[in-house]
């Protein structure tokens, strides 16, 4: 098993990288491709609408979800909403026009780098209703029960310590507030030289658990009306398109993997979205 400690500096290291460059995570090792329009690609084939896409700031979508938790959390009018690993703002910036300006929106994220890209986006983009703070989603730099809607985007699976940071979630929202999730799952586990890939790691793989474990995890930290809202195969062609055929070589080769290996693991991952509820 990878340290945590090693874990949280390849995700941080993999992150500012992105963040520098703007490319999805699953190609991060290769700056030089050309992906202009990626990321809407990606999004689009993870449910985002292409008014999703036009109403935000340019930028803010690095296309690194794997969900559209804003468009399932039902948001209200006046609403205090907290987004785990908002990267460059994208989510935030979603919710921000379904709470308006009597609600509030605070993006989480524990790259530097990505909060100064959030920042310059809300400064862009005009949202006075939104704020980024830096923070680790095990240890949220955010008041006891003090937040309506906690949602998060593919994040969750790369924290090497999950439970905690169900427990966080559950701190911080109020009693009957709710939590909407897209994240990465698997239906039987990973090969090992998977998981003990830092590439796999912070492309969103590696760090995944099996669907009954992650589900485990959210039940023992005390939610309930606990279920799962969708679940879908993550696409293996979705994966293909990010990464250079040379590249896919490449990784494939470091991980001693056929392309017919690779393609039977990734029908073994799935995105799914849950929605839990904090009791009364």
């Amino acid at each position: 098993m990878m340290d945590p400690k090693e874990i949280k500096k390849i995700v941080k290291e993999g992150y500012t990288e992105i963040a520098k460059t703007g490319l999805p995570c699953c190609s991060i090792t290769s700056p030089c491709c050309d992906l202009s329009g990626m990321a809407e690609d990606i999004s689009r084939e993870v449910g985002y609408s292409d008014k999703d896409l036009d109403t935000t700031p340019e930028g803010a979508n690095l296309g690194l979800g794997c969900g559209n938790p804003t468009a399932l959390a039902s948001l209200e009018l006046g609403e205090t909403v907290l987004d785990l690993g908002s990267g460059a703002g994208f989510d935030c910036f979603l919710a921000s026009a379904s709470v308006g300006k009597e609600g509030k929106v605070i993006g989480v994220d524990m790259t530097q780098e990505m909060i100064e890209k959030a920042k310059e986006n809300a400064l862009n983009g005009g949202y006075e209703n939104v704020e980024f703070r830096l923070g680790d989603i095990e240890e949220l730099p955010v008041g006891d029960s003090s937040i309506d809607v906690v949602i998060s985007n593919c994040v969750i699976n790369l924290s090497p310590s999950k439970d905690k940071v169900f427990r966080e979630i559950f701190r911080v929202l109020k009693k009957g507030g709710r939590f909407i999730i897209s994240d990465i799952a698997l239906l039987k586990p990973m090969p090992d030289r998977i998981r003990e890939s830092a590439e796999a790691y912070i492309g969103c793989i590696s760090g995944a658990l099996l669907k009954n474990d992650y589900m485990d995890i959210i039940k023992n930290s005390g939610f309930g009306n606990i279920e799962i809202i969708k679940e879908t195969t993550y696409p293996f062609d979705l994966i293909i398109a990010m990464i250079s055929p040379e590249e896919m070589s490449e990784i494939l080769e470091d991980m001693d993997l056929s392309t017919e290996e690779a393609e039977g693991m990734t029908e073994s991952l799935i995105s799914i979205e849950v929605r839990g509820i904090k009791p009364y």
